[in-house]
This record gives C-alpha cells, sequence and structure tokens, in this order.
C-alpha cells in the first residue's frame, strides 16, 4: 500500500471515527432536523426553583442541544441568576441574533432551547450565590467580544467558559459537546474552566487540555475526545461522555444548596 492510499484511508478512519457520536445523535429526541426555530417549544423545563417559594439568591448553569443540525455536535450554555428577594430569573446568553451578542434577560430560566430540554450543570443557593452573582455582574462588562461565530468561536459556550474562569464560586465542568469552550483568541495556554488543570488551544480549533475535573481532552477542529479517569469516563464527538456516571458533568466542590 502506497503512502498516499494509506494517508487516504487514514483520513477515512478519522472521518468516520468524528462522524460516528452525531451519526448516534440522530436518535436523541432532543436533536431535531428541519423545521423552524421560532415554532419550537421554548416552555419551562422545571429545573429552576420558583422565586415566590425561594427567597435566597439562585445561581444555575444550563445546556442544551442547539437548534437543528448542529444539535448533532454541539450543545448551547447559558448561566441564570437570582438575586435574594427578587420575583424572576435574568438569563444571560450570548446568540447570534443579539447585538451586541451578550444579553440578558428577564424570564424563565430553564427554558427549552429551540425544543431542546435543558439540563442542569450547577446548582448554587444562598451565601455562595450571593458572592457568586457579585462577582458575575462585575465580570459582565469585561466580556471581550461583540461578535458571534459559530466555529469556533468566540459563541455562547466561550462565553459561558470565560464567565466559569472569571468566578470561582462557578466551579462547573462544561460538556466537552460545548463547542467554542476552548476559543482564547489569541492566547494560547490558559487555565481549564474548572480552575483544575490548564488548555492549550490555537483559536479554539486546535488543542489539549489536562485538568482534574476535565480530565484529558483532544480537540480537533472543535470536535472533542477524552478520557475522564475521575469519573471513569471517556468523551466522544457529538456524544459528549461516556461512563458509569451521569452523561452531563455535574458541579465538584461546592455543596449544591450553598453555604451560609
Amino acid at each position: 500500500m502506497t503512502a498516499v492510499r494509506r494517508g487516504f484511508f487514514g483520513l477515512l478512519a478519522i472521518a468516520a471515527l468524528a462522524l460516528s457520536g452525531p451519526v448516534a445523535m440522530l436518535a436523541d429526541e432532543d436533536v431535531t432536523l428541519g423545521g423552524a426555530w421560532y415554532d419550537t417549544d421554548r416552555s419551562s423545563a422545571g429545573l429552576a426553583p420558583a422565586p415566590a417559594h425561594t427567597p435566597e439568591a439562585v445561581v444555575q448553569v444550563y445546556a442544551a442541544r442547539t437548534f437543528s443540525w448542529r444539535g448533532l455536535f454541539a450543545v448551547h450554555t447559558w448561566v441564570a441568576t437570582k438575586p435574594a428577594g427578587a420575583t424572576t430569573y435574568t438569563a444571560h446568553h450570548v446568540t447570534a441574533w443579539s447585538h451586541p451578542a451578550l444579553s440578558s434577560r428577564e424570564g424563565a430560566p430553564d427554558r427549552r432551547w429551540a425544543g431542546a430540554l435543558p439540563r442542569l450543570l450547577l446548582d448554587l443557593r444562598g451565601g455562595v450565590a450571593e458572592r457568586a452573582i457579585d462577582h458575575i455582574n462585575k465580570a459582565m462588562p469585561e466580556y471581550p467580544f461583540s461578535e458571534y461565530r459559530i466555529w469556533p468561536g468566540p459563541n455562547s459556550n466561550t462565553f459561558t467558559a470565560w464567565l466559569v474562569r472569571k468566578v470561582p464560586e462557578l466551579n462547573v465542568e462544561l460538556p466537552a459537546t460545548a463547542i467554542g469552550k476552548d476559543y482564547l483568541d489569541d492566547t494560547l495556554i490558559a487555565p481549564a474552566p474548572s480552575a483544575s488543570g490548564y488548555q492549550l488551544s490555537l483559536h479554539g480549533a486546535l488543542g489539549v487540555l489536562a485538568a482534574w475535573d476535565e480530565g484529558i481532552e483532544i480537540n480537533l477542529f472543535g470536535l472533542v475526545w477524552g478520557i475522564d479517569p475521575a469519573d471513569l469516563a471517556i468523551k466522544w464527538p457529538g456524544v459528549g461522555r461516556l461512563g458509569f456516571d451521569t452523561p452531563w458533568p455535574t458541579q465538584r466542590g461546592l455543596n449544591s444548596v450553598g453555604t451560609p
């Protein structure tokens, strides 16, 4: 077999590995191909406590499959806050249709994202949530990107990863399918979003991450393969996590009901 043929079949093998996860996601009910985004379900998933019955501060981080074919590969992430005594939540998103891309709107924080059911990645309550909200409010005006670019970033996941790095209370591991979380602009090396390790990234398109919470991740053109020894899990493009624990990473190191 010539070197050219070996290279050709090698590229085919890589392509098959890269597409195996997205193909498997065709069976996922949260991935909807076709249709119009404005006709999709935007109702609450019932994951956020009702403000009327929750006087304490609340901070939550969510992820949901993106719309149409993009949902085969990626999730959209966002952050929701409710100060102590507030009667409503504010959801902080980066989207393609907002100008600037970052927007903060009051309303249900756990709405389905263009029909896809959101998953709760982090839930802070009480004193720790109050401290997080203070840090979030101070950090938001410093978000460095006004534009949105679906790939390799900056996008919604770039914003969430950036905010997680800025706010120490947001001790959360973002899904491997949060394409854009590794976009660092011109920065080559930075702490991992969990702050438990470091990553090297070439504009979010190529890179490697090694951290206690995330494990080891290899980013090839935005698609992430990896292993998470702490949770006995592997990470696969499109699918995300495969292992013995929940397929969605949960918060580490903080009590979910907060501290005084």
